[in-house]
C-alpha cells in the first residue's frame, strides 16, 4: 500500500500565499479615495507597479509576423515599382503587416495587398502528399524609399 502514496499530490502552502498577495495588492491599487472635505473630486490611488512593455512588445508583431522576404523573379520585378513581397503568418491582417514593416524597416507603407496561396496536391510515385500553402503580402512603399532585400 505504500506504493500508492507516491502518486498522491501534496498541497504546498507557499503557492497559495504567493497567489493571494498579488490579489490583495490589486484590490488596494484600484480603490478610490473618498472626496476631500473641501469638495474636491475623488482621486484614484496611484499603483506602484506600472506595466513596462518589453522590447518585443514595443516592436509589436514585427519580430514574428513577417516570416521572410519572398524572393522570386516576379518579386524582384516589383521592387522597381516600389513593391516588396513578404511571406507572413496565416493570422496576419493588413493593418498588422503595415505596422510591422514600418517598425522593422523604418519606411512609410502606402498600401498592402494580401494573397493566400492554397496548398497543392503532389505525388511522387505511389506516395501522395500536399505542398504547404502560405500567405504573402505585397507591400507598396512611399516614393523614394527602399528596403535592402539582400544586404551587401
Amino acid at each position: 500500500m505504500a506504493i500508492f502514496n507516491v502518486f498522491k499530490r501534496r498541497k504546498k502552502p507557499e503557492r497559495k500565499e504567493a497567489k493571494e498577495k498579488p490579489k490583495k495588492e490589486a484590490r488596494a491599487s484600484s480603490e478610490v479615495k473618498p472626496a476631500e472635505k473641501s469638495g474636491g473630486k475623488p482621486t484614484e490611488a496611484k499603483s506602484e507597479a506600472k506595466f513596462i512593455p518589453s522590447q518585443k512588445r514595443k516592436i509589436g508583431g514585427a519580430w514574428w509576423l513577417l516570416k521572410e522576404l519572398h524572393v522570386t523573379e516576379k518579386a524582384t520585378d516589383l521592387t522597381k515599382q516600389n513593391q516588396y513581397v513578404f511571406k507572413v503568418w496565416q493570422d496576419a491582417n493588413k493593418i498588422e503587416i503595415k505596422k510591422a514593416v514600418e517598425d522593422l524597416y523604418g519606411v512609410n507603407v502606402v498600401s498592402v495587398r494580401v494573397v493566400k496561396v492554397p496548398r497543392r496536391k503532389r505525388r511522387l510515385g505511389k506516395i501522395k502528399g500536399w505542398r504547404k500553402g502560405y500567405k504573402k503580402a505585397i507591400v507598396r512603399l512611399k516614393e523614394g524609399q527602399k528596403i535592402e532585400v539582400l544586404p551587401r
